[in-house]
C-alpha cells in the first residue's frame, strides 16, 4: 500500500487533501464551485501549476459520477454554445503559460472569476423581466473565461456558476448542465496537460487513487443535499460560494 502514498505530506496536508476530495464530489452533484475554495490550499501544498495535475483526474472521476446521475438534466443548447469558445480558452491558456510565472496563475484565475461576477451582477440589475442574454458575445465571454480558467487551474466552477445563474436555470438543470459541460472539457484537457504541461504522471495518478473514495462520499452527499434546498436558497448559496472562491485566490 505504500506505493499509493506517493507524496510525503504533513497531517494537516492530508486533512486538506481529503477535504478537497469531498469538496470535488460536492461541487459536481450539489454546489458548483465548492472545490474552488480548496484550490489555494492545494496550490500551497503541491505548487500552483502542479496541483492542476493532481486535481484533474479526480475531477474527471467526479464528472463521470455526476453525469451518470444527472444525465437527463443537461440544457444542451447552452453547453453547445459554450464549448467552441472553451476550446479557444484552452489555446489562450497554453499561450499565456509561456509568459506568466507559476505564481501568477492564481491571480489570473481570480480575475477570471471576478470578471464573471461583474457580468452576472450586471445581468441581475437589468431585472427578471428583461430577456436573458442570447447574443454570441455572451456565450463567447463565458466560454473563453471558462476554458482559460479550467486549463490554468481547474477553477472554472465559479465561471460556469455565473453563466448558469445568468440564464436562470432551475437547480436540477443547473447541476446537470454543469456536469455535462465539465465532463467534456475536463476529458479534453487530459492530453493537453499530459503532453504540454507534463503534470499528470503515474505519481499523481497513484495519489489520486487514495483520494477517490472521498470523492464518492462527497458526490453522494451532494445528491442528498440538492434535494433539500429550495431554488431561492440554492441560488443564494451559489452567489456566496462564488464570491468566497474568488476572494481566496487573491490571498
Amino acid at each position: 500500500m505504500d506505493i499509493f502514498f506517493t507524496y510525503n505530506l504533513a497531517v494537516w496536508e492530508w486533512v486538506a487533501v481529503i477535504l478537497s476530495g469531498i469538496c470535488i464530489g460536492l461541487s459536481k452533484t450539489w454546489l458548483n464551485g465548492v472545490v474552488t475554495v480548496m484550490i489555494p490550499i492545494l496550490a500551497r501544498i503541491f505548487g500552483a501549476k502542479e496541483s492542476t495535475g493532481v486535481l484533474l483526474p479526480l475531477l474527471c472521476f467526479a464528472d463521470l459520477l455526476a453525469v451518470i446521475y444527472y444525465r437527463r438534466s443537461g440544457a444542451w443548447k447552452y453547453i453547445l454554445r459554450l464549448l467552441p469558445w472553451a476550446l479557444a480558452g484552452f489555446a489562450l491558456a497554453l499561450a499565456v503559460d509561456r509568459i506568466v510565472p507559476a505564481k501568477g496563475f492564481k491571480f489570473l484565475i481570480g480575475l477570471c472569476i471576478l470578471a464573471g461576477l461583474g457580468i452576472m451582477f450586471w445581468n441581475d440589475r437589468r431585472g427578471k423581466d428583461k430577456a436573458i442574454p442570447s447574443g454570441w458575445w455572451f456565450s463567447a465571454i463565458f466560454g473563453i473565461l471558462g476554458g482559460f480558467s479550467t486549463m490554468i487551474g481547474n477553477a472554472a466552477g465559479p465561471i460556469m456558476s455565473v453563466f448558469l445563474l445568468s440564464v436562470r436555470l432551475p437547480k436540477t438543470s443547473f447541476v446537470g448542465t454543469a456536469a455535462w459541460f465539465f465532463m467534456i472539457v475536463n476529458y479534453l484537457k487530459i492530453p493537453l496537460q499530459y503532453f504540454a504541461w507534463h503534470n499528470i504522471t503515474m505519481k499523481t495518478l497513484l495519489f489520486d487513487v487514495t483520494i477517490a473514495p472521498f470523492v464518492i462520499i462527497g458526490a453522494v452527499a451532494g445528491i442528498f443535499l440538492v434535494k433539500r434546498v429550495s431554488e431561492s436558497k440554492y441560488r443564494l448559496m451559489v452567489y456566496v460560494m462564488t464570491i468566497i472562491s474568488a476572494s481566496l485566490l487573491f490571498i
